[in-house]
């Protein structure tokens, strides 16, 4: 017998538990009770299955205790389409009647970027990496996410210094922020021009995000100036990962700071070593076997 319809015998009363009464516990649970174990469920699987269960799960799912943390990133990753996950994220928003205090997101389109700032007054952590929002949408909607204290717009590229302004303007209670972005080919990792140098960002950060306690920087483009001010406005920080970020020298009291931190990864972080490492370990394996093969001939 499978697990959905073994869920159904339960749900209805039909259970080989003679001591459980003709109808089942399960109907009289209430909708609270039931979203705290359905919210273990991924979203999808909740919607897909739980659901059909039977009447009061179906009633459970469609209400909005299953939705106060709305976790769609895997099934975003696998599904791929920015209409369809715009959709089932507004859908989703709906259901929780604007109660969600998380959302996790992969590729959000600007039409739900709006309809999840209008209805996030209780929203406090926003998790939408690679997603496809604009500055413009930013500064348009941000000052409805006040409330956020933990940000991830990791390789959203559409969102450039003028976005991260309106967010550092508007959410004032931001301790956690993430700001990836793709690395740079492996071929040219330590080839960095000074002209490429921009600490805007860095700035923004240092200025109107004085409260963060942990920041994730990865391949960004700032300099020491810019790490610095970080350092000079942020008091808080105690986490930063500025992994790949190969324009920052850590020159003067800079890696003093750094190694002060509870917890820091350096630019030159240690996938990259390792694989260096590696390819030196493998060619003088090979030099050894080499060596060793003339010697005994």
């Amino acid at each position: 017998m499978n697990s959905s319809s073994k869920s159904r015998r339960l749900c209805s009363g039909d259970g080989e538990d003679d001591g459980v009464e003709k109808g089942g516990w399960w109907e009289g649970l209430n909708p609270e009770i039931l979203a705290l174990i359905f919210v273990r469920i991924p979203a999808d699987q909740m919607v897909r299955e739980v659901s059909l269960v039977c009447k009061s799960w179906r009633a459970a799912v469609a209400g909005p205790y299953c939705w106060t943390d709305i976790d769609v990133e895997q099934w975003c990753r696998r599904c791929n389409r920015s209409d369809l996950i715009d959709s089932v994220v507004r859908k989703l928003v709906r259901r929780s009647k604007c109660t969600f205090q998380r959302l996790s997101a992969y590729k959000l389109g600007n039409a739900a970027f709006s309809f999840v700032a209008n209805c996030g007054r209780c929203l406090k952590v926003l998790q939408i990496p690679m997603s496809d929002v604009t500055d413009l949408m930013v500064e348009k909607h941000a000052e409805s996410l006040v409330n956020v204290t933990v940000l991830d717009i990791s390789y959203c590229l559409k969102i450039t210094y003028k976005g991260l302004d309106a967010f550092g303007k508007h959410c004032k209670s931001l301790i956690h922020l993430k700001r990836n972005m793709p690395p740079p080919a492996w071929e040219t990792p330590t080839k960095v021009v000074a002209s490429k140098i921009d600490d805007r960002e860095a700035m923004i950060i240092a200025g109107k995000m004085m409260g963060l306690h942990h920041l994730e920087l990865g391949f960004g483009h700032f300099g020491d100036c810019g790490l610095d001010a970080i350092f000079t406005k942020c008091k808080a920080l105690t986490h930063l990962d500025i992994q790949g970020c190969w324009s920052v020298e850590l020159e003067g009291d800079l890696e003093d700071k750094c190694e002060r931190l509870v917890v820091f990864k350096s630019p030159w972080f240690d996938d990259y070593d390792n694989r260096f490492s590696s390819d030196n370990d493998s060619s003088g394996a090979d030099a050894g076997e080499e060596t060793s093969s003339s010697d005994s001939d």
